[in-house]
């Protein structure tokens, strides 16, 4: 009888421990779910939080990467004097090559140009495969995440959003100029590819879909294809 009861207690003893282990490690838990859940790639789309109209937003002079306050570059804000175009008339795409974190604008087998880089971190990664650009625009508004992980990017120059049929237009995968860091050649974004801005510039008026004189953004159609992006490692 003595011992029964003594095996009771032993195992009241261990369900009630195990209890107080799993509540003790609960909200670490939740907490980390919501920091996975928190982190979405950098061009997360979003009608709300995104201006696709392609114009720039002069009042919106002030962005938010990494808990700092960024005072968005004059650069930024200018519109377009002189376009740099290519007269090449070979078949115009572009590589990226996420071991070397470098990309590479090809005619043909002619380098157009070539650049390091800054991709999608480990937890939020750049897809790889063939894509296509769907919308050009001048400037866009990116904004997401929470906590740390939130950020607040106003007027992100020369913007190329790519797409293909298992990475939907909505994800928001894109390459852009870059204000916030200039360490290229090492992973830094939410998943689009950081580009120096004066390349983005380049790659903007280079690639398709061709843009028309005087407008701020552009969609690809039937009749003005986006230009081939091949990510890989």
């Amino acid at each position: 009888m003595n011992n029964t009861v003594t095996d009771k207690n032993n195992l009241f003893t261990i369900i009630l421990a195990s209890f107080i282990f799993v509540f003790a490690l609960l909200p670490k838990f939740i907490d980390t779910i919501a920091n996975l859940n928190s982190v979405k790639p950098e061009g997360y789309l979003t009608l709300k939080s995104n201006n696709l109209t392609g114009n720039v937003e002069v009042s919106d002079d002030v962005a938010r990467f990494e808990g700092n306050d960024i005072v968005v570059p004059q650069s930024a804000f200018s519109y377009d004097v002189e376009k740099v175009l290519s007269l090449a008339t070979e078949e115009r795409w572009i590589e990226i090559d996420l071991s070397e974190q470098k990309l590479r604008a090809w005619e043909g087998n002619g380098l157009f140009l070539e650049t390091l880089v800054s991709s999608g971190l480990p937890g939020t990664p750049t897809p790889q495969g063939e894509f296509w650009i769907w919308i050009k625009l001048r400037a866009t508004k990116m904004e997401g995440g929470q906590g740390r992980y939130y950020y607040y990017l106003p007027n992100v120059p020369y913007t190329m959003f790519f797409y293909n049929a298992s990475v939907p237009k909505y994800k928001g995968y894109g390459l852009h100029g870059t204000y916030w860091h200039s360490d290229f050649g090492t992973q830094r974004s939410h998943g689009c590819v950081n580009l120096p801005t004066p390349v983005a510039k380049e790659l903007y008026y280079w690639t398709n879909p061709v843009i028309p004189d005087g407008k701020s953004v552009v969609y690809s159609s039937d009749s003005n294809p986006g230009t081939r992006v091949v990510i890989h490692q």
